[in-house]
């Protein structure tokens, strides 16, 4: 039984020493110390992820699996226990639970090519949110389109948060999955997953979670969540790009059929036929990603160290923050945040001014946030617009810097207001 890595950091969080450890930080643009707000696309790296990077392809440079030698042994027990240390940092059971895939989209690809091919049939229903990232409906869609089952989505409510109550009338005997973004990445809203999975467990049907947004910002345990597949992305929670990965249920990968397949995945090949190997590289082929995957563990380590109760605490007193003040600005359209618990993410528009104009602006500053649809043109459409701004904070992120925010969004305003 695998048990999740203690929280080591026993002394209250201290964003200035944290942010000693990203050299970026300390970069200017355009003449500003940078102030990144970008996080729920992508987040910095510690200089402890690079160093470990580094390390292994300066002094471990080596296929994993296919030699005896001294650095490919060296890169096979750093890679796999890279997948341990996201076992322990998610609770799974085992660290065969662990598929290293490139990120989240391709984790949710799997478990529909594989999974899903296998499963789905003509008038089966499969449930997702009006919320979901598009790397979890367009998969659906493309298998939807040659299986011919049917998709359906739960709407959100006037207060921009999951309608529970549809949700109920959605989920059928027909449903065979029901997948649902943890948290979401245009409102920051934290979904009512329990109340979902019940659901989904009544009727009978698999439970799928996006994690991207949620495991980089929050103690994430998928024994208590009861999950049966849990997908993320590295480069969201201090790692590399290029590296991700799918949680599952033994269970379930062992009966699900590969999804990719050549070297590594296999046990055995012959003219006639091949046999696989054994969790989890059934279902990594090929060479792996293997700087990358020890840069994931060394991004475990590094939050684990710090504490998720920790950061998660830290995020939700500077988010309530920035809340407070961008709620003051009257020029300015808030999405969500209206009741429920959220991440510190936050979409908005300021009147007068198109969000990419705005982003621009705010770049001049040293100020980076994302414009644009986020990825999430169903919740778009739902909540009436084509595209926000979103400043999105992490753990590094400090109330001065909600300040430069805010001023600058005065500026912004000033400027297309004339």
């Amino acid at each position: 039984m695998m048990e999740p890595l203690p929280e080591i950091s026993a002394l209250p969080f201290d964003v200035d020493r944290v942010r000693r450890d990203f050299a970026v930080l300390e970069r200017e643009i355009h003449g500003h110390r940078l102030c990144y707000l970008d996080n729920a696309a992508t987040s910095q790296r510690p200089k402890a992820v690079v160093d470990a990077i580094v390390q292994s392809l300066t002094w471990s440079n080596a296929n994993i699996h296919r030699a005896i030698h001294t650095l490919g042994y060296e890169a096979t027990v750093a890679y796999e226990e890279a997948h341990k240390k996201v076992a322990r940092f998610i609770n799974a059971k085992s660290w065969r639970e662990i598929v290293f895939v490139r990120n989240a989209t391709e984790a949710l690809n799997l478990v529909a090519g594989s999974w899903g091919l296998a499963n789905l049939r003509a008038g089966d229903e499969v449930v997702l949110t009006i919320m979901e990232h598009h790397s979890d409906i367009v998969p659906w869609q493309l298998l939807a389109a040659r299986l011919g089952f049917v998709i359906k989505f739960i709407p959100v409510t006037a207060d921009a948060v999951l309608d529970v109550d549809a949700a109920a009338r959605l989920i059928t005997p027909k449903t065979k999955l029901v997948g649902v973004v943890h948290a979401s990445n245009v409102l920051g809203a934290i979904n009512p997953v329990a109340d979902l999975r019940e659901m989904a467990r009544k009727a009978g049907a698999k439970f799928l979670l996006d994690g991207a947004q949620s495991v980089p910002h929050m103690a994430v345990d998928v024994r208590a969540l009861d999950c049966d597949f849990f997908a993320a992305s590295g480069h969201k929670m201090c790692g590399p790009t290029g590296i991700g990965f799918l949680y599952a249920k033994k269970e379930l990968l062992e009966a699900m059929p590969p999804f990719l397949s050549g070297g590594d995945m296999i046990a055995t090949v012959t003219t006639e036929g091949s046999t696989w190997n054994e969790l989890p590289w059934k279902f990594e082929a090929g060479t792996s990603a293997v700087a990358e995957g020890i840069g994931l563990g060394a991004a475990v380590d590094y939050l684990s160290t710090l504490g998720m109760n920790n950061l998660f605490s830290y995020e939700k007193e500077l988010g309530a923050y920035v809340l407070e003040k961008l709620r003051a600005l009257d020029y300015v359209t808030l999405y969500g945040h209206k009741r429920g618990e959220s991440l510190a993410v936050f979409s908005f528009n300021v009147t007068g001014a198109h969000p990419h104009d705005g982003a621009n602006l705010l770049d001049r500053l040293g100020i980076a946030v994302r414009s644009g649809h986020h990825c999430a043109q169903p919740l778009m459409n739902a909540l009436g617009m084509d595209n926000t701004l979103r400043a999105s904070f992490y753990f590094y992120n400090t109330k001065e810097e909600a300040n430069r925010l805010i001023h600058a969004l005065g500026e912004l305003r000033k400027l297309f207001a004339r």
